[in-house]
Formats: C-alpha cells, sequence, structure tokens
C-alpha cells in the first residue's frame, strides 16, 4: 500500500501494553482491511467506527487506532484478538500524522487555502502561477486534481489516508508544488493534519454548511483550525483583510508567530488592489505592493476574481517566489472550470456564464461581480441542494432578486427531498421569479430571454457533471447544456 511494513513505534503510534505490531497497511473502512493492517475506528455523526472493529479483526487487521468510547463498544472482541490497540482522545488527528508517516512523501511545497467561497479559484490560480514560472504544479479539490498530473477525487479534502497515498503518487510524478481546498468538514475532521505547509490562505467567511456546523461560530472555528493547529509557527498566513473577519484570523496566525501578508483593497494591505477597470472579457486590474505600483490584464469575468488572483500571488510569494516574477504570470492565467466560466454566446453577442455560486453571498456576489461587464439585463438561474443547510434557501432567492433583473428558480441537486419543496423554499425570498422545475428547460428559456448586451448566470453547479436525483446521478452538465440550448435556438441543431 504505502511500502513495506512498518512498526507501530515508526508511525509515532504507542500501544496498550508496548505491543510494538508491524502494519502493512492503513484503512478506515472495515471492508478495505488486510491481513496486518491498521484499522482507523473513528467517531462519526451518525455511528462510532468501533462498531466495525470486529469486522477489521475477522479481516486480520494487526492494530486498531481508537477512542476511549470505540474501545469500550469493541472491548469484548479486543480483549479475545492479539491485535495491539492504540487509543487516543483524538484519534482522527492521530490517523492523519499517521497517513502522512506510512506515505513518507509529498510535494516539497504545499499550501492550503480555506473560506466559505472562492477556495477553488485561489487553489487554481496559485498552480497556474507556479506552471508559469517552470514548477511541477497541482492543485487539488473540489475539482479533483489538475495539473501536472491528475487523479479524481471523492471529496474537497479527502479522508488522510486517500490524501497521503494521493500526494506520494503526486510527487512521485515529479509534482514539486501543490495548492490544497481546505474544507471546513476536512479541517473540523483533522484531514490536513499531517500535510507539511509552507503557506496558508483565507478567502471570506459567510453562511454555509451550517446543517454540519452547530453554529456560525463553530463554523468559523472550524476554518480557523487552519492557521491556528495546521500551519507550522514559520509558515506565511495568507489572510483576505477586506473580509469582516479577516482581521480576526490575521489575529489568531499572528498569534502564533506566522508572518501575516495581508491582501486587499484596505489601505496598508502589503499586496493591495487600488482599482480596476471592466470589459465585456476581462478587466485591467491595478495594485501595489509595498511602495511599487504593478497593473495587469486578466481575462477573467467578476471584479472578486482580482482578489482571488492576489490571493493567489501572495500563496505563491509567501511560499518564496519573487514578487515581480509572479506579478508578471497573471496575465496569463486562464478561468477556472465552473467559476464565472463563459459557456456560451448567443450570435447577438449575449454571454452565457456558469458559475458554482450554491450560498447566498456567493450568489449576490457572482451577479453583483457581472454588472460592471453587461450593459444589459443579467438573467439568473438559481436553486438549492437537497439534505443541505434549508435555512439559506429563501435567502438565495432574495439574493437573486436583488441583484438580477429575471430570476428563474429551478432544481439543483434535490436529492431525497421533493424537488417542488426546495423550489418553494427559494421562491419565498423571490415571489416575482419564474419557476421552472426542469433544469434543462430553465436553461433554454434563459437563453432565450437574451437580447443584445444581456448576460444569463447559471448558478449552483458550476463543473459538476451530474445532478443527484433520491439516489441516483443523472448526466448533467450546465455548461454543455448551454450550448445546446445556444445551438437549439439560433438553427444549430437538426
Amino acid at each position: 500500500m504505502g511500502g513495506q511494513a512498518k512498526s507501530l513505534s515508526e508511525l509515532g503510534l504507542t500501544a496498550l501494553r508496548g505491543r510494538d505490531a508491524r502494519v502493512t497497511g492503513l484503512a478506515v473502512d472495515s471492508r478495505e482491511v488486510k491481513e496486518g493492517y491498521l484499522f482507523a475506528a473513528l467517531p462519526g455523526t451518525k455511528m462510532h467506527g468501533g462498531e466495525f472493529i470486529q469486522y477489521a479483526l475477522r479481516m486480520g487487521a494487526a492494530a486498531i487506532l481508537t477512542d476511549a468510547a470505540g474501545a469500550k463498544i469493541a472491548e469484548k472482541e479486543l480483549a479475545a484478538s492479539d491485535a495491539a490497540l492504540v487509543i487516543s482522545e483524538d484519534p482522527r488527528q492521530v490517523l492523519a500524522y499517521t497517513a502522512a508517516l506510512w506515505f513518507g512523501r509529498q510535494p516539497k511545497t504545499m499550501v492550503a487555502v480555506t473560506g466559505t467561497n472562492g477556495k477553488t479559484s485561489v487553489a487554481s490560480f496559485a498552480r497556474m502561477i507556479w506552471t508559469e514560472l517552470g514548477h511541477e504544479a497541482v492543485n487539488l479539490g473540489t475539482t479533483g486534481v489538475e495539473g501536472a498530473w491528475s487523479a479524481p477525487l471523492a471529496h474537497t479534502t479527502p479522508e488522510p489516508i486517500t490524501l497521503h497515498r494521493v500526494l506520494k503518487a503526486a510527487a512521485e510524478a515529479g509534482v514539486t508544488h501543490a495548492a490544497m481546498e481546505a474544507s471546513s468538514h476536512g479541517l473540523a475532521q483533522r484531514r490536513l493534519d499531517g500535510v507539511h505547509l509552507k503557506a496558508a490562505g483565507f478567502t471570506n467567511f459567510t453562511q454555509d454548511h451550517l446543517d454540519y456546523h452547530a453554529s456560525f461560530d463553530a463554523y468559523f472555528e472550524a476554518k480557523a483550525g487552519l492557521f491556528a493547529r495546521v500551519l507550522p509557527e514559520d509558515g506565511v498566513a495568507v489572510i483576505n483583510i477586506d473580509d469582516p473577519r479577516g482581521p480576526d484570523m490575521a489575529a489568531i496566525a499572528a498569534g502564533r508567530g506566522q508572518k501575516v501578508l495581508a491582501v486587499g483593497r484596505t489601505e496598508g494591505a502589503d499586496l493591495q488592489l487600488t482599482a480596476q477597470r471592466f470589459d465585456a472579457t476581462g478587466q485591467e486590474v491595478f495594485f501595489k505592493w509595498g511602495a511599487k505600483g504593478f497593473r495587469a490584464d486578466l481575462r477573467l469575468i467578476g471584479g472578486f476574481q482580482a482578489e482571488n488572483v492576489l490571493l493567489a500571488a501572495g500563496l505563491a510569494i509567501g511560499c518564496g517566489e519573487e514578487p515581480e516574477r509572479v506579478f508578471e504570470t497573471l496575465e496569463h492565467l486562464g478561468g477556472v472550470r465552473g467559476r464565472m466560466q463563459l459557456a456560451a454566446q448567443r450570435a447577438n453577442g449575449a454571454a452565457v456564464f456558469v458559475d458554482y455560486a450554491h450560498t447566498p453571498d456567493a450568489v449576490k456576489t457572482a451577479l453583483q461581480a457581472m454588472r460592471p461587464h453587461v450593459p444589459g439585463r443579467i438573467v439568473a438561474i438559481i436553486g438549492a441542494g437537497g439534505d443541505r443547510d434549508a435555512s439559506k434557501r429563501p435567502l438565495m432567492g432574495q439574493a437573486a432578486a436583488e441583484a438580477a433583473d429575471v430570476v428563474i428558480v429551478t432544481d439543483d441537486n434535490p436529492r431525497s427531498e421533493d424537488p417542488a419543496a426546495i423550489r418553494a423554499a427559494v421562491m419565498q425570498g423571490c415571489s416575482e421569479a419564474n419557476e421552472v422545475g426542469d433544469r434543462a428547460e430553465a436553461i433554454l428559456r434563459g437563453v432565450d430571454m437574451l437580447g443584445p448586451g444581456d448576460a444569463l448566470l447559471i448558478a449552483g453547479k458550476g463543473h459538476e457533471t451530474g445532478q443527484v436525483v433520491g439516489d441516483d446521478v443523472l448526466p448533467f452538465d450546465d455548461a454543455e447544456q448551454a450550448s445546446v440550448a445556444v445551438a437549439a435556438l439560433e438553427g444549430g441543431l437538426a
């Protein structure tokens, strides 16, 4: 799995009664346990992994890592087994460090970025900057592993065994630089704790994932873990100082002794955005590094993308790149799939954009960011996912109604919920909106509304290529559907 067998002591583990078992692999799923494996029985939101210790032992596990509650659940089975038992108050964190030692290799230069919105864009831009500077670089997160080496990922921040297996494979493929997205779930569950970071970034903080985190404060605390716990004391914290919680995050980083690199429009920021000029295909940005001024032409839609680009530039600088060389790369940056992506254009010049915006703040930000680029009307297609934070649904509708000229409410990923009930909740925030349940029909109608100078934003699913309905994942790609709709309306389809 990660190489030859290692003893528990080589993995930094101490078992009860001092038994130094030899381990041949790691698993968090009892079905993947093989002879000699260490099985991590972790506490979960619905069930404790301790329930599966008995199955792991039957499969030949040589060692069990769990907490006191897990050991209690499998007390009889463990007593009858000769497997080594490692008990920790925080088995998730221990697993992260163990996985790092087991696989033993990761790209030399690693950064991570957290925040409610912008993680994928910042990680992707960091990878693009490094690539322009001649490095073998990747970004890891929502869109998988992209860049000099690629691989799919099931989660934005994978569990530690998968994460370190991927990092080792990337390093062995020659990757020297990697930018990771650090989700609040991943941080709360200690998935990044074994990653060796040189710098970390913070984008912003708004409502999301309150279906998982107990409160707004708990959600912030999870994200703050990137600076309070994961980034080492000699690391560089690159902070969007414009965000209301930016100064709080900077204070946490400074309190650990980390160097803070402030990015934003705020006077005195280390990397300060001073002005922007917009056109139909991008923007001209002006910024200062120290006392010196710079400019760059970005082929990116949305004023907030300048902030994402400068945060990525800050991460590259924080890892030791020469600032002026970093700034020279910015004009070569391309868009990120599913992030303000130009998906199609009508013959009359009206443009169709696809964006992953799936929070009220992200929808509002995306629509407001489009306004300087669009002389005509903005049409927005929005929805909300099922089995997720229901409190944000009316807020999604409200955000779209306030920032767009026309709103269409459609299905996102309804999952196990009634799609009509989700749409009704969104409609509470935008009673004047058009309701079209079928997402393909909604896109067709939205495209059909576009006159010269207008633009359509299809929000919510971004890069996703499937729609989750019940237990099924149906093929669906917003950008593809936009192209199909334009072709149909322009007579391009038979």
